[in-house]
């Protein structure tokens, strides 16, 4: 599959060089910080890694720990992030996600209904070290906890199960609309363990069925983090690049900006698929995302952003 990011791997790399000019930009008075940044942006992410090694070689120095010196606010965590391994970067937003008191379930919401069933084990592998797979779950609970571990399992059934859309549809009508009360428990177990191309096909049959589309069912149905999760994980199995192209629109639009959720967006999809959140996104926006980037943000984080965002669509 041709990848549709907007950051590609550099035709002619040299390692060693990038970590000069890396070098130079940061050494003496003052920072070239559009030279760091036009660097990073057109390299992909296993480029940079191999940057991060050449530099350590020349240098004796870790890279990531210069920059961090020589940066600030949100430019360097956007940097940081250019700078760190994909698998590394999702772990450590988890831990991140449910350090301390409370837990940032947004960041969980995301990574866990967004991510493919390899890169989820990945992640679970990653953080066993010392953790078990119900930490990430952190210190939630009830129904959307279990969505979580089931989630965590990454085991999907694969492919449609052309015997099962009805009953499917069917169990999501009579847990929902028909009952009074809900049943979550099957909209868990259904969402969370069909396949993305048999979940469309479920909610065309719930549509037809119901009269509704499933996402306004979940919306009068269930509340909080657990209803949060779920429409994320229904947003997901009709459209990966709708879901992030949402999330940005909601991270800037009205007043202020998550910077936080902009940030780990457009780090973790600009070689992945931004190509198509980018389509997605006017869909949605009378603004292109080049254009909601550029009223939002400003000075070498802006730069930045929109290197990675890699164009307009007027």
């Amino acid at each position: 599959m041709a990848s549709r990011g907007t950051v590609k791997a550099s035709g002619n790399f040299n390692a060693n060089e990038d970590a000069e000019t890396l070098y130079k930009a940061m050494k003496g008075l003052g920072t070239d910080e559009d030279a760091i940044l036009q660097l990073l942006t057109s390299r992909s992410n296993t480029q940079r890694q191999q940057i991060k090694a050449a530099y350590k070689t020349l240098h004796g120095k870790d890279l990531v720990s210069d920059l961090k010196g020589e940066l600030g606010g949100k430019f360097e965590t956007l940097i940081v992030g250019l700078m760190t391994a994909p698998l590394a970067y999702d772990v450590t937003s988890l831990r991140n996600a449910i350090k301390g008191a409370g837990t940032d379930e947004k960041v969980l919401v995301e990574i866990l209904a967004s991510r493919t069933a390899q890169q989820v084990k990945d992640i679970v592998a990653a953080y066993r070290e010392g953790n078990t797979l119900e930490d990430i779950a952190g210190d939630t609970s009830g129904h959307f906890k279990r969505l979580l571990v089931i989630l965590l399992q990454a085991s999907r059934q694969q492919g449609v199960q052309q015997g099962n859309i009805e009953s499917d549809a069917q169990a999501l009508f009579k847990a929902g609309e028909q009952k009074f009360g809900t049943d979550e428990q099957q909209f868990i177990t259904i969402l969370g363990n069909r396949s993305a191309e048999h979940l469309r096909k479920v909610f065309d049959a719930y549509m037809k069925l119901s009269g509704y589309e499933i996402e306004e069912s979940i919306q009068r149905e269930t509340s909080g983090s657990l209803r949060d999760l779920l429409l994320a994980v229904v947003k997901c199995a009709r459209s990966v690049p709708a879901y992030f192209a949402e999330t940005l629109y909601y991270s800037m639009k009205g007043a202020g900006t998550d910077d936080q959720t902009l940030i780990r967006v457009m780090v973790t999809r600009s070689e992945v698929d931004m190509l198509d959140i980018r389509s997605e996104f006017r869909k949605i926006s009378p603004k292109s995302l080049h254009a909601m980037i550029m009223g939002d943000t400003g000075g070498d984080y802006r730069k930045a952003l929109l290197l990675l965002c890699g164009g307009d669509d007027a």
